[in-house]
């Protein structure tokens, strides 16, 4: 592939490049993976602060756990993609979230990115101190089936949500 990936904290000095990033997630109309990339970005200011709160703890949602997001980067400072990584599980992460959720726009898929993006998720997670990490996706996600494995992924139990969609659910460990 040959190209220099990097995560950074969402900034507002990518402004421009995260709307044509959130653009094309909005034209190709599919559900929005991670969960923080359908927070509005009109106010992109507020957006982001927003981000930055939720990492440290700030004004969150009842029930809800830190987190932080990082944007995959090129070497042009293209955003390739998101991640967001729970900082621990709640009783509804446990089987439907997990520690980690991430997308890659539509345009960049196909192109080996979310193996990348999972592996320097992992990185950042056990600088987080995530020793042990929880991974899920849906069993029709066949991509992020295969990613979760080539990052080392080990089964566990599945967990069937109440309208019969079944989630696989994966540790890695990173130390």
């Amino acid at each position: 592939m040959g190209h220099r990936l990097e995560l950074i904290k969402p900034s507002v000095d990518l402004e421009n490049e995260y709307l044509s990033f959130y653009k094309e997630w909005l034209d190709s109309g599919e559900e929005m993976y991670p969960w923080v990339i359908e927070k509005d970005p009109t106010n992109f200011n507020a957006m982001v602060q927003f981000l930055i709160d939720n990492e440290n703890g700030i004004n969150l949602t009842e029930g809800w756990v830190p987190d932080s997001t990082y944007w995959l980067i090129n070497e042009n400072r293209k955003i390739i993609g998101v991640v967001n990584i729970r900082h621990q599980l709640s009783d509804y992460l446990l089987y439907r979230g997990g520690h980690i959720g991430y997308g890659i726009r539509a345009s960049e898929r196909l192109k080996g990115y979310a193996t990348q993006l999972l592996a320097l998720s992992l990185q950042k997670a056990k600088e987080l101190g995530i020793s042990k990490v929880l991974l899920i996706c849906d069993e029709r996600n066949k991509g992020s089936f295969h990613t979760i494995i080539k990052n080392g992924g080990i089964p566990d139990s599945d967990f069937i949500e109440e309208n019969g969609t079944v989630l696989k659910r994966f540790w890695i460990v990173t130390n």
